[in-house]
């Protein structure tokens, strides 16, 4: 295993892109087929192939969420951590205050842009059909249109403030988890900053206790996968450590597949009914010997299975090669405009397509005689959402790349601009004498 070069991250591209197709896979099953979400159709039925083990995973959001925040904390990590071990605290240092900055910018620009369009679309009535549709997902995250042109305005500059204060953005509910990913990018930096002068041993050990510390307190949306990502890019760095487990290759391997065969099986844990199915019902006794008391399953086991699933990738050559191949690594570089996009083209582009040809049945009359709501518009036809859904697949990437190409340099630039502005030039830095107190 290198712990040299851009190889440190390009698995990295590819899991994150593999994260990011399960997120918009995870949203299309909730929104038409939400019994997937249980481990069976009921408690005395068998399970769908997909509501089986390891097969679920495919479904299931909550693991991608915690994927992010692990890679995260990976990959930002990385660069302070390689400049601190070859001695150059400064540039460390440098480099922690100015990604920080970057950080914020390119997180919170592409998501007010995002949450513009969207709030543009629910203007021009784009989520009219969502509001009709069946699909108790889609109308539940598509917003009304603002009942005069000022109040348009305030509740788009108050979904953009929601977003950063508790997640609460209407015009794209999804956009709850950007709030923690930006505080747990933070938490990143801060850790990097507090241990850029201890020694690598004892930065494993103070994270290990961060760890800890973010287990016991609940936070598994976020907390303790960041400092996993955190942990696993200083061992990544430890050639000494490294060269250690490598000598024992037979060993390594069985460990590096039991871990990613376990993350999976943690990964699985049902949202819904977890008691269904004999598999989850074990892992729900497990869970209530394992976790803290009062945490809900659903998200402790997804985060859990990350954790071991990245621990076992990064030290298995094959997975990493894997996830390493161009088109994972593509698809990784375009995962924050999925992220972003995937959700109003989810209400608009494909909701249109398999809920807009429908006619809303009739309700009948009341016992009063007067007509009835008529009823939520049916899905399409099941061939229609065979050939619909992967078409919708390739409009998504083709748009996402779209984006990548134009709006992510602009919001890059932007972020620049910013930092030439406020940042101090590091020339007249050096240049500047010290102030000598007596």
């Amino acid at each position: 295993m290198s712990g040299n070069g851009k190889r440190d991250v390009v698995w990295a591209d590819g899991l994150r892109g593999i994260a990011s197709v399960l997120v918009v896979t995870a949203h299309i099953s909730r929104s038409l087929a939400p019994h997937l979400l249980s481990p069976a159709m009921s408690e005395k039925l068998p399970p769908m192939l997909f509501q089986l083990p390891f097969l679920r995973c495919l479904l299931m959001g909550r693991a991608s969420v915690a994927a992010f925040a692990l890679l995260s904390g990976y990959v930002n990590s990385l660069s302070a951590m390689k400049k601190s071990r070859a001695g150059n605290l400064d540039a460390a240092l440098s480099g922690i205050a100015k990604s920080a900055f970057r950080r914020t910018g390119r997180f919170m620009i592409p998501a007010v842009l995002s949450t513009t369009l969207s709030w543009l679309m629910c203007q021009f009535g784009a989520y009219k059909v969502a509001k009709m549709a069946s699909s108790s997902w889609i109308r539940d995250t598509s917003p009304e249109p603002s009942a005069s042109f000022a109040t348009a305005f305030y509740d788009l500059f108050y979904s953009l403030g929601r977003t950063w204060l508790d997640g609460a953005n209407k015009y794209d509910k999804i956009q709850w988890t950007l709030t923690y990913l930006l505080q747990g990018s933070m938490m990143t930096y801060l850790t990097l900053f507090a241990t850029v002068y201890v020694k690598p041993r004892w930065r494993m050990v103070i994270l290990c206790g961060l760890y800890y510390f973010k287990w016991k307190g609940g936070d598994s949306v976020v907390g303790f996968n960041i400092f996993m990502g955190i942990l696993l890019a200083d061992i990544s760095l430890d050639s000494d450590l490294i060269a250690s487990i490598g000598a024992y290759p037979y060993l390594q391997s069985i460990f590096s597949a039991s871990a990613i065969i376990v993350g999976l099986y943690f990964c699985s844990y049902p949202e819904d009914n977890p008691q269904w199915a004999g598999w989850s019902a074990g892992l729900e006794k497990l869970g209530r010997m394992m976790f803290p008391r009062g945490v809900e399953f659903a998200r402790y086991y997804p985060a859990l299975g990350v954790d071991i699933l990245a621990t076992g990738i990064l030290f298995n050559t094959t997975a990493k090669k894997l996830l390493s191949h161009s088109f994972f690594c593509w698809m990784g570089k375009l995962s924050w405009p999925i992220y972003l996009l995937h959700a109003p083209m989810i209400r608009t582009v494909l909701t249109y397509v398999l809920f807009g040809f429908s006619v809303r049945p009739s309700q009948g009359k009341d016992e009063n005689g007067n007509e009835l709501p008529p009823g939520w518009l049916p899905l399409a036809n099941r061939w229609v959402c065979v050939f619909a859904i992967p078409l919708f697949y390739v409009f998504l990437y083709r748009v996402a790349n779209l984006w990548a190409v134009y709006v992510d340099p602009f919001c890059g630039r932007v972020t620049q601009w910013f930092e030439d502005l406020v940042f101090r030039d590091d020339s007249k830095v050096m240049q500047e004498k010290p102030l000598l107190l007596s």
